[in-house]
């Protein structure tokens, strides 16, 4: 594939970008998924957003302009591996419609919106680490969803609602959603390997 074409879906590559609230289920369906994948002899990498904070993202704070930053790198990894027929799972809250815009125009073709829908309600009910608690007393500053905004996608290509369906049922629409772009993609001998 020439070098500049960033467009093109290349043997099955795509990244299925999990945008949502901490706590609504994008690392816990990632993982799922990706297990599920792999099964099915696609190669698979999680981009889990809490470990890119710890091990590629350090110097980032949390402001809007680190947060943009953060997502620009994630979009370079996700771009080369995509570009060698890996499936991309990146986990990322991501709060800004317009960050997200410019990782689905540097992906083009290869980015598939995913929001992980799931209320502040829930999110904090479901959170292991006490964070909404704590940023709903003030003690944690620039939190998305309390003291920071998010801003809901307007036009994902999958919305799985995390309080309204199960786990099972949202990994699955993930598979559902791969092998059908596989399909569409590779013409009539992929969809029989697909079925």
């Amino acid at each position: 594939m020439p070098e500049d074409d960033r467009t093109t879906p290349a043997d099955d590559g795509l990244v299925m970008w999990l945008t949502g609230l901490s706590s609504a289920g994008k690392s816990t369906l990632s993982r799922m998924a990706a297990t599920q994948l792999r099964e099915r002899g696609h190669r698979v990498e999680v981009i889990d957003g809490d470990l890119i904070r710890e091990r590629l993202s350090p110097d980032l704070g949390f402001s809007r302009t680190d947060r943009d930053e953060n997502v620009r790198r994630v979009t370079v990894i996700s771009d080369l591996l995509s570009r060698n027929g890996v499936v991309v799972l990146a986990a990322m809250i991501s709060p800004f419609r317009e960050a997200r815009a410019r990782a689905r125009a540097e992906l083009g073709e290869r980015f598939v919106e995913v929001y992980v829908k799931a209320s502040l309600e829930a999110c904090a009910k479901r959170d292991p680490k006490g964070l909404y608690a704590q940023a709903l007393q003030g003690r944690i500053g620039e939190f998305t969803g309390v003291s920071d905004p998010y801003e809901e996608p307007l036009a994902p290509e999958l919305v799985l609602d995390t309080e309204h369906e199960s786990k099972q049922r949202c990994v699955a629409r993930i598979l559902e959603y791969v092998d059908a772009r596989r399909a569409a993609s590779s013409g009539p001998v992929a969809a029989a390997r697909a079925r």
